[in-house]
C-alpha cells in the first residue's frame, strides 16, 4: 500500500540502538515504511552534539569567507574533486549543463586510521586541510567519525527491514569511500546576472547508500513525492535528515526509494544571503556488489538494474556530474 507523506517521519535512533525489543522493532517498521514510500526520515539521538556542530559550522564559515584565490589552492580536479575544495558552479545535476550555485569542501577517510594492508588505503587520496583554518581538521574529522557511526546504526536497521543479517553492511562499509561535504550556497548580489535555470542544487538523487544531512542553515530543501508534488523538508535543530541513495535503491531493486530532491533559491530579496549545509554521503567500499538482492526481485518487480560494483557505479555518476573527465 502506497503512503503519501505530507512531511518526513521523525524517529529516535536511541529506540533502535538502546531500546527494548519492541522499540527496536517499531523503529525498523517505521523506517521501512518511510523508505519504501518517500525515502527520507529525520532522526534524533544520532551522537552529534551541539558543541561539535558549532565548531564545524564556524570552521567552514571561516574557510568559505577566504578569498577565492586562497580557496582554489585546495582544489584538485586531477582526483575528480574527491578531496578538498570545489569552486563555484563546477558541479551540475545529472542531465543538466548549468552549474549549481554552490561551492563545497570534501573530507574522506583519514588514511592514518585505516589499518596497514587494507587495500582501500592505496585507493583513497589523502585529505586536504586548509592551513589558514587550523581548527578545521579536528572538527571535520570528529564529525566524519560521528556521522559514520550513526550511519552504521541506520544500516543495521535497514538490514533487518530487508530480512538480512543485522551486520550485513558492516564489512561493506568498513573504511568505506564516504564523503563529508561542507557546502556553501553563496550569496548572489545581482540575481538578474544568474542564468534563469540556475538553482542552489538542481533536482537529483544521491549516489551513495544513505546520506545523513546536518541541519541546513536556511530553508530550501524539497523532496519530490510519488504523486509529483514537491514537499519541504524541515528538521528540528537536534535532528539529522537521513535519506536513501541510488546504491541502496539499486541493491533493493527499487524497494527502497532514492527520492529526487533539490535546494530551491530563496526569494529574490534573500538571494544575497549565505546558506550552509553539511551532508555525509555514506559510501561502501568500491568492491561492494550492488547486484539486486534476490529477495527484492519478483514477478511484480522484475530485476531493473545491470550488475555493478559500487566503484563502477560511482565512476559512471561522477562523469555524469561533470566532476570527472
Amino acid at each position: 500500500m502506497s503512503i503519501l507523506f505530507d512531511e518526513i517521519p521523525s524517529l529516535d535512533l536511541a529506540d533502535f540502538t538502546s531500546g527494548s525489543v519492541e522499540q527496536k522493532a517499531a523503529f525498523v517498521k517505521k523506517l521501512s515504511e518511510a523508505y519504501e514510500n518517500i525515502g527520507f526520515v529525520a532522526i534524533k539521538n544520532h551522537g552529534l552534539n551541539q558543541d561539535l556542530q558549532d565548531r564545524l559550522y564556524k570552521s567552514i564559515k571561516d574557510f568559505f569567507s577566504l578569498p577565492d584565490e586562497v580557496k582554489t589552492k585546495y582544489e584538485h580536479p586531477e582526483i575528480g574533486f574527491q578531496r578538498g575544495y570545489t569552486g563555484k558552479g563546477k558541479e551540475h545535476a545529472k542531465g543538466r549543463n548549468t552549474g549549481d550555485l554552490k561551492e563545497f569542501f570534501h573530507v574522506g577517510q583519514e588514511l592514518s586510521e585505516i589499518p596497514e594492508g587494507d587495500s582501500v588505503k592505496e585507493e583513497y587520496p589523502s585529505n586536504v586541510w586548509p592551513e589558514e583554518i587550523p581548527e578545521f581538521k579536528d572538527a571535520a574529522t570528529e564529525a566524519f567519525q560521528t556521522l559514520e557511526k550513526a550511519g552504521k546504526a541506520m544500516l543495521r536497521a535497514i538490514a533487518i527491514s530487508l530480512e538480512l543479517e543485522e551486520d550485513y553492511f558492516e564489512d561493506k562499509v568498513a573504511y568505506g569511500n564516504s564523503i563529508l561535504r561542507q557546502i556553501h550556497y553563496f550569496p548572489i548580489e545581482n540575481p538578474e546576472e544568474v542564468p534563469d535555470d540556475a538553482v542552489r542544487a538542481a533536482e537529483h538523487g544521491d549516489i551513495n547508500l544513505i546520506t545523513l544531512l546536518m541541519g541546513a542553515s536556511a530553508d530550501g530543501l524539497q523532496v519530490l513525492r510519488k504523486d509529483g508534488k514537491w514537499i519541504p523538508i524541515t528538521a528540528l535543530p537536534d535532528q539529522l535528515v537521513v535519506n536513501v541513495g541510488d546504491m541502496l535503491e539499486r541493491l533493493t531493486n527499487k524497494k527502497l526509494k532514492s527520492t529526487i530532491h533539490r535546494v530551491v533559491n530563496p526569494p529574490r530579496e534573500l538571494m544575497n544571503t549565505s546558506r550552509y549545509s553539511i551532508p555525509f554521503f555514506m559510501h561502501p567500499r568500491s568492491e561492494m556488489d550492488l547486484t539486486c538482492l534476490e529477495s527484492c526481485i519478483s514477478e511484480e518487480n522484475p530485476k531493473q538494474f545491470e550488475d555493478a560494483t559500487a566503484g563502477e557505479f560511482l565512476d559512471e555518476r561522477l562523469r555524469e556530474l561533470g566532476l570527472k573527465k
